[in-house]
């Protein structure tokens, strides 16, 4: 009996051991190895996936499960096909070249200058193509190339551009111009191939920064900017060479000739100044300007245009007798509820407005408005890089996936009207004779213009002399009344110049 219950004792004891073995070695299998626990729906079932049951097989080892690497994906690319390898644009493919990273950084993408047209492939180049650039003399082979996203016109001219612009935009391909004519002549054509394009939801783009004042990003300012605001001027110097001329006149004490002269030479004035001087390029950025501040449409040959060709050095020693100077502005105000008034013209500008130190061919536009008052852009209007600066800036935000449903702002029931009331100076040349001035005070009556005052230099030559009338506040045309009948007198000895005076408050 006592050999029964110690072999009984001892097996219990080899038992216990045994035991607790097993649960030790259970504990170092829980911390050692990863539990995967799979519900048996899903870990078990076919019938779920339509695929044969996966078994997961437990590793021996402290290493997690390795997961599979999910497959490189390729980096996207924006395309480009560039109509134009001149100045603006080597100047962009350029500054892409040097922030290629930056740009890639930024957006996610590559932008890829994929093709170039040019009139002759064979002319050198002033800038490094980059060797996954061709260069094309033939638009379709831009146009028909179905991997090009976007199409960049910088050649210029409102006739193989328009046809370039409005296919590219009817294949489907976003536009980027620096084309400011091309949009002035055929903005409403423009809007409406955008809105046919778009009708099915899709989102093809026009981008125009580069069209107004080269680098100054106005454009996407009053997109953005003022879009809870109300403008009620914009008054601007938008022409870069006009204003470099105008600096010498007044400054340097040049002529006119001589100014055009040295515009031509640094490479301001075109072969042809005609669109400068005669304030036509101007013009062509104002209307622009009035579509995206007023909403309003208008036919650029009805906004009064005056350009620089009449101005003399006499014109500008009374302009700073009165203590100011002129420039050439674009000019377009509310000039009552529903009613816009625009111009082109030199204009006197007095020595504390934010336009009298602008110089050189530097561009400057002041906006006024209700919440913002007054904001003033100055920079380039020109060049190589500073209108290559803002076609990137256009190209940037569509690599971004940026969006404008109305590049050229909602359209108002607002009206432009050909007439517009200010100060003006009044320039006559005339022979010396009596009874001048009574006969000026006689027809400034007859058409209810008050005369504020009458300055005149001394006299040099009889033959040949020049007095200034400056009036009060007063309609253009009544001005222009006033200078048609003073021209007719025998002692006037050629046309009556005019310009206004930009502020009301100029006297103090």
């Amino acid at each position: 009996e006592k050999k029964r219950k110690k072999k009984e004792k001892k097996e219990k004891k080899e038992k216990e051991s045994t035991i607790m073995i097993n649960r030790r070695l259970f504990v170092a299998l829980l911390t050692a190895v990863p539990l995967v626990i799979v519900p048996s729906c899903m870990a078990f079932s076919s019938s779920l996936t339509g695929k044969k049951p996966t078994f997961l097989k437990m590793s021996s080892t402290a290493e997690a499960p390795a997961v599979p690497e999910a497959p490189e994906t390729a980096q996207k690319s924006l395309r480009l096909g560039i109509f134009g390898g001149g100045t603006v644009g080597g100047g962009i493919v350029e500054i892409i070249q040097q922030k290629a990273k930056y740009f890639n950084e930024l957006t996610t993408q590559n932008i890829d200058v994929r093709k170039i047209c040019v009139r002759d492939a064979s002319k050198p180049r002033d800038f490094t193509v980059p060797s996954t650039t061709q260069i094309v003399t033939n638009y379709d082979d831009i146009l028909n190339d179905d991997e090009i996203d976007v199409v960049v016109e910088v050649m210029g001219g409102t006739t193989d551009a328009k046809d370039i612009v409005f296919s590219a935009l009817r294949k489907g391909k976003d536009v980027v111009t620096a084309n400011k004519a091309l949009i002035a002549a055929y903005l409403p054509k423009i809007e409406a191939i955008l809105e046919e394009v778009n009708s099915d939801g899709s989102r093809v783009e026009f981008r125009y920064e580069a069209a107004v004042c080269g680098g100054i990003p106005v454009i996407r300012s009053l997109q953005s900017d003022f879009v809870g605001d109300e403008v009620s001027m914009i008054s601007g110097i938008i022409n870069g060479c006009t204003n470099f001329m105008l600096t010498a006149m007044d400054r340097d004490g040049k002529s006119y000739d001589e100014a055009l002269a040295e515009a031509s030479e640094l490479g301001y004035a075109e072969a042809d100044p005609t669109l400068d001087v005669g304030g036509f390029d101007a013009r062509s950025k104002l209307k622009i300007l009035m579509r995206l501040a007023y909403g309003i449409e208008v036919d650029e040959e009805d906004i009064d245009c005056r350009g620089i060709t009449d101005l003399t050095t006499v014109d500008f020693d009374y302009a700073k007798k009165l203590g100011g100077t002129i420039k050439l502005l674009g000019v377009a105000e509310r000039v009552e509820e529903g009613k816009i008034a625009a111009f082109v013209s030199p204009c006197y500008v007095t020595a504390d407005d934010p336009l009298f130190a602008v110089i050189g061919a530097t561009n400057a536009i002041e906006i006024l408005s209700k919440n913002l008052q007054s904001s003033t852009y100055i920079g380039q209007g020109a060049g190589r890089f500073p209108t290559a600066n803002s076609c990137i800036n256009d190209i940037v935000a569509l690599a971004k996936g940026d969006s404008s449903a109305l590049p050229f702002n909602p359209s108002s029931g607002d009206q432009f009207v050909n007439d517009y009331q200010s100060t003006f100076f009044l320039r006559i040349k005339y022979e010396d004779k009596i009874g001048i001035t009574r006969q000026c005070g006689e027809i400034c009556e007859k058409h209810d213009v008050s005369i504020h005052s009458i300055l005149q230099n001394p006299v040099t030559s009889r033959q040949d002399a020049a007095f200034v009338i400056i009036t009060e506040k007063v309609s253009l045309n009544q001005i222009k009344a006033v200078c048609d009948e003073i021209k007719e007198l025998d002692w006037c000895t050629e046309e009556v110049f005019y310009m206004p005076v930009l502020r009301e408050d100029w006297m103090r």
